[in-house]
């Protein structure tokens, strides 16, 4: 396990499990974004996410966590992202240990590439949860959207005493758009399942305030890490791939070089070639990745 740190931000290279249980106190953490691997056999680096058995798996999660709302404070909350498949068993895992305040759905498109057999998935799965019903951490004004029946309709309310126009924004529904994160977008990084930095705006916004902590046990392309230290708060990043750990340390901005090797981002807006030499590459790579959402 090796530990790298700076203003405040905190990079574990170490087995999750491990790091929560010996590196992270009690009752020390503000919020914690967990989106580990799903268990469906996407390739992560060097790691391939395959279960024997879909118990095995779903043990495997209570097993950390239970760890991380440990590690909540007793105002703190829990954004759990998970599969489609597996969303059941962990909403009764959660339910008897933690309060569910919301089952939020993130839809995205399919840009093209759908599957041929079956409805393909086109979202996925957040739970948000705390450890006390009647004290958390929401500030529903960090982020308000637009009332579409407010602002563009120009409705009235005549229910009221006195007629008013209907509020033109709103807190966001348990519905949220966001694209995905795909190769040339500005954010891109080499991993198949990065979270959209607006994504994690919206949950650090709500259910943190500036200096607080905010953890990612599975932390791949540290987006949240990135994203917290933006809004100003501090954050926690576990992660056991020595590939993501470079990202990490580039993106927190905690060290340009490690073990002899300078850190760089990714190559943006290049055309990738196939074997042939021709343009094309980008594009069928685009697609393998979108399959695998499928």
């Amino acid at each position: 396990m090796r530990t790298f740190r700076k203003d405040g931000h905190i990079i574990f290279w170490g087995e999750a499990g491990t790091v929560l249980k010996e590196r992270i106190s009690d009752q020390s953490v503000d919020l914690i974004f967990a989106d580990p691997p799903y268990g469906i056999g996407k390739r992560f680096a060097n790691f391939r996410d395959k279960w024997p058995s879909e118990a095995g798996y779903v043990q495997w999660c209570e097993s950390w966590l239970d760890l991380c709302i440990a590690k909540l404070k007793p105002n703190g909350s829990l954004y759990l992202m998970t599969s489609t498949q597996c969303a059941p068993y962990l909403d009764l895992f959660l339910r008897k240990r933690i309060y569910i305040v919301s089952r939020i759905i993130w839809h995205y498109d399919s840009s093209g590439v759908q599957a041929k057999r079956h409805f393909g998935s086109m979202y996925e799965p957040i739970f948000f949860c705390v450890k006390d019903k009647d004290n958390y951490t929401f500030n529903g004004d960090d982020i308000k959207v637009e009332a579409r029946t407010g602002a563009q309709r120009k409705l009235i309310d005549y229910r009221k005493a006195a007629p008013t126009c209907y509020n033109t924004e709103k807190i966001p529904g348990n519905v949220w758009y966001y694209a995905r994160v795909r190769y040339r977008m500005q954010e891109y990084e080499n991993h198949p399942a990065q979270k959209p930095e607006s994504l994690l705006e919206r949950i650090i916004l709500a259910s943190s305030n500036p200096g607080g902590v905010v953890l990612d046990p599975f932390s791949g392309t540290f987006t949240t890490s990135a994203v917290a230290k933006r809004l100003n708060r501090k954050s926690i990043g576990i992660e056991w791939e020595k590939d993501y750990i470079k990202t990490g340390l580039r993106r927190c901005g905690i060290q340009k070089v490690l073990d002899g090797e300078l850190l760089q981002a990714v190559k943006k807006n290049t055309e990738r070639r196939n074997l042939n030499g021709q343009h094309g590459g980008a594009i069928k790579a685009d697609q393998q990745q979108e399959r695998l959402f499928e």
